[in-house]
């Protein structure tokens, strides 16, 4: 069942599901920049694939789940947003080194996953991550305190003036309707937006395992002849229908 935040944007003047506000569901609150998000878990997973024997039916399944709902998330453009990746590639390609990239074979992503003014003091560490500044109050254990004197540390030795003082600042992505988040969930078929986004980013991370697995390779033990008989369609099955 839709939760009742995303029924009620569709009456909003705005028609606009607003960034950081909840969605129905405890701890998941609305994204500020599916698209760009979802385009690039997408897309990195869909490189990380390729890594993957052809023949292998973790790739050929988790191939062709991605692609088919990059293609729905392609197909949906916010308005606007065109002049957006505009000015975005204009300023990826006059400061290159403002920005945390990541290359895919779809082209280069950059961190824009909050629209809060980029800081170089303490800069995110990968596209996905949250912006976490240091908070030095309250009483702190020894090893906590040890952490966060490493973070300062890193922060201060990256600092670079010049970069701290010039405006080179992200405008927020346009944002879907309510129609076209609508038009996306109903898609896909995996619940919310932000769901669907959580599910993107597990699958972003377990290819990496599977790869580490090897899952593709033959097992060292082979398994017992019948061992998954049960789990096959067959015609000793106990029927459900009354007679």
């Amino acid at each position: 069942m839709r939760a009742a935040l995303r029924l009620l944007a569709s009456v909003k003047p705005s028609q606009f599901l607003e960034p950081g506000a909840p969605t129905g569901l405890t701890g998941l609150l609305t994204h500020p920049s599916p698209r760009s998000k979802l385009l690039y878990l997408y897309s990195s997973t869909l490189d990380k694939l390729s890594k993957l024997p052809e023949s292998s039916v973790y790739r050929q399944s988790t191939e062709a789940l991605t692609k088919h709902r990059l293609a729905v998330i392609e197909a949906v453009k916010p308005a606007g947003w065109d002049a957006y990746q505009a000015k975005l590639d204009m300023q990826l390609a006059d400061f290159p080194d403002d920005f945390h990239t990541t290359a895919t074979t779809r082209g280069t992503s950059i961190d824009i996953d909050s629209a809060e003014e980029t800081d170089f003091r303490a800069p995110s560490a990968s596209w996905g991550g949250e912006y976490e500044k240091p908070n030095l109050e309250g009483v702190r254990t020894v090893k906590e305190r040890a952490t966060q004197a490493a973070r300062l540390s890193g922060a201060f030795k990256n600092y670079n003036p010049e970069k701290a003082n010039r405006a080179t600042k992200l405008d927020p992505e346009p944002l879907f309707t309510a129609d076209q988040v609508s038009e996306i969930e109903s898609k896909i078929g995996a619940g919310l937006l932000e769901e669907v986004i959580q599910v993107a980013e597990g699958e972003h991370s377990l290819v990496d395992v599977m790869i580490e697995a090897k899952v593709w390779e033959e097992l060292s033990e082979q398994a017992p002849e019948g061992q998954w008989s049960y789990f096959e369609r067959g015609g000793t099955h106990t029927s459900t229908q009354k007679p």
